[in-house]
């Protein structure tokens, strides 16, 4: 069992453990070690978003890395995916972002990438983790001129402007088109308008005043209010909202609407299917996503596959079965032929040249998709035992997904944080899922609670 590492890195308060400059500090040399290529000098990439805590945190984890022989290439504020791309272009061992994604600034995170840009594997995070706890290489101590050195990478946000405005197709412009962007005072605030105003858009910005405090504070993907309104007043064609860390992206439509995370999926799935582009004609998101995502694109001829919640496993699925699109409906869309994780500015891009290649609003566009309702209910319990091991329990299952058969389905999980088991029912009828859904919590509460 990890007990650093979360769904995606490490993740906490500021300056309370596990977030603290000594931890930050072992975790450097542990990726150092971890990720050294002994043919040529080593090199690892940092970077980070807005928050006043990156400042500590950045230091320690250069310190620990030049303490065992690696060279550090700082970049500054820059969007994860953009450390991503960096990692493996400048072909270092390694990529570091110092990022709390959408939480609030008082927070701070720590993860990975390795040298071909992709999120550390659960092994890999699980050896890291017994470095730090074990100390195994703490008497591992270059000396003389082994000990690393820090550079600053001055056209770091170039090199990413430059690559991700390549990736827009060469015969489309924006020009004529209005977008508000609301960079959450984040990692995205400076790159993220330069792409779109050197494409050619007429750009309001909103959330591109970081101070170290502000970021995701009533700004971004989380509240995408301010960016709605903005979007009705100034009758722009759409909006564009990035979180603290630029992974991920939400969007509203000229009528201010922000549209479901499944149905911006189903519209680029079609897109790419109608191109042939969509490699095995399969899209791949997790368990998180409608049913009725599933059904919708199979009636276009393509599959739908399911990953665990995480983009990065989203991503090691995408690997696996050599699939090249899918993501998260919560923003995060991963384009594998262009970029190694979800990417905010990307994702939205490839929507754009949806948008003119179509001739339509967004908000017409988006009326092919309609979720199936659901049912949330969180129940608390004192023991986290295996459902299929408590014979209530799974009896209950067993019959709500006989009933539901092929019209919806059941997802039950514990949460990885809270003594809570998480049930969710969707389907195409609403009293159905209810009742389902609360037989199933009050069976749970009886046998567990």
């Amino acid at each position: 069992m990890r007990k650093l590492f979360g769904t995606d890195g490490v993740r906490g308060t500021a300056n309370i453990y596990p977030m603290t400059a000594e931890v930050a500090l072992s975790l450097g040399r542990a990726i150092a070690h971890v990720s050294k290529n002994h043919h040529r000098r080593h090199r690892i990439v940092i970077g980070k978003d807005t928050r006043l805590s990156g400042y500590m945190l950045e230091t320690a984890l250069a310190s620990g890395i030049c303490s065992m022989g690696s060279d550090v290439l700082l970049v500054g504020p820059m969007p994860t995916p953009a450390i991503a791309f960096l990692t493996h272009s400048m072909r270092a061992d390694a990529g570091v972002v110092i990022s709390a994604s959408h939480n609030p600034y008082q927070d701070n995170g720590i993860k990975f990438f390795d040298g071909s840009g992709f999120k550390l594997p659960d092994e890999k995070e699980l050896e890291i983790e017994q470095l730090v706890f074990t100390k195994d290489i703490d008497s591992l101590r270059p000396t003389a001129n082994h000990i690393g050195k820090a550079f600053r990478v001055d056209d770091a946000s170039g090199r990413y402007i430059s690559y991700i405005k390549g990736l827009f197709p060469s015969g489309l412009t924006l020009e004529g088109i209005k977008i508000v962007l609301d960079c959450a005072h984040g990692a995205g605030y400076v790159v993220a308008p330069a792409i779109l105003e050197e494409l050619g858009a007429e750009v309001i910005r909103l959330g591109v005043t970081p101070n170290g405090t502000n970021i995701n504070d009533h700004a971004g993907a989380l509240s995408p209010e301010k960016m709605q309104e903005t979007v009705k007043r100034e009758k722009a064609n759409l909006g564009i909202a990035l979180d603290g860390d630029a992974d991920r992206v939400v969007v509203c439509d000229e009528k201010g609407e922000v549209v479901h995370g499944d149905a911006i999926m189903a519209l680029l799935t079609r897109h790419l299917l109608k191109q042939e582009r969509l490699a095995k004609k399969t899209l791949v998101t997790t368990v998180m996503s409608s049913l009725a995502l599933d059904h919708l694109v199979q009636s276009w001829g393509g599959k739908v596959i399911r990953s665990d919640v995480g983009d990065r496993y989203v991503a090691s699925e995408m690997r696996r079965g050599g699939y090249n699109f899918g993501g998260e409906q919560s923003g995060h869309l991963i384009f594998l032929d262009y970029s190694t994780t979800g990417d905010g500015m990307l994702a939205a891009l490839q929507l754009l040249a949806l948008l003119l290649e179509e001739g339509k609003p967004l908000s017409e566009l988006a009326k092919v998709f309609t979720p199936y309702p659901q049912v949330l209910l969180n129940v608390p319990v004192r023991l986290k035992t295996e459902f299929d091991k408590v014979p209530e329990v799974h009896k209950e299952i067993q019959k709500i997904e006989r009933e539901l058969g092929e019209t919806g389905r059941l997802l039950l999980r514990y949460s990885g944080t809270e003594p809570v088991a998480r049930v969710m029912v969707e389907g195409v009828k609403p009293e159905q899922i209810e009742r389902l859904a609360r037989d199933l919590a009050g069976c749970i509460e009886k046998n567990l609670s």
